[in-house]
């Protein structure tokens, strides 16, 4: 399912217009002004219960290798987005 599949569905299942469901989805994940990503920038956990958590870790900096050379390059510390399955969607999938 891609975005416009997922603007359909919201559309169909909510009853809402196409335009309105478009928006409501670039609300919760653009990822520029998004909801979500705008509270993993500013710390914070986003946690729908029975869906998941969505959450930002630290990766520390740490020496790689570059494959085509072999030689040991530096790699920066991160952080990156994460998310977590919750039991109700775990069962669902199950």
């Amino acid at each position: 399912m891609n975005k416009s599949d997922l603007v359909d569905a919201l559309a169909e299942a909510a009853g809402m217009t196409k335009a309105d469901a478009a928006r409501a989805v670039d609300a919760m994940f653009s990822p520029s002004r998004g909801i979500i990503s705008s509270a993993l920038n500013s710390g914070k956990r986003v946690q729908i219960t029975g869906f998941g958590t969505f959450e930002s870790k630290h990766r520390k900096a740490r020496q790689g290798r570059n494959p085509r050379t072999g030689e040991t390059i530096q790699i920066a510390a991160s952080n990156m987005p994460a998310f977590k399955a919750g039991k109700g969607l775990k069962d669902a999938v199950n």
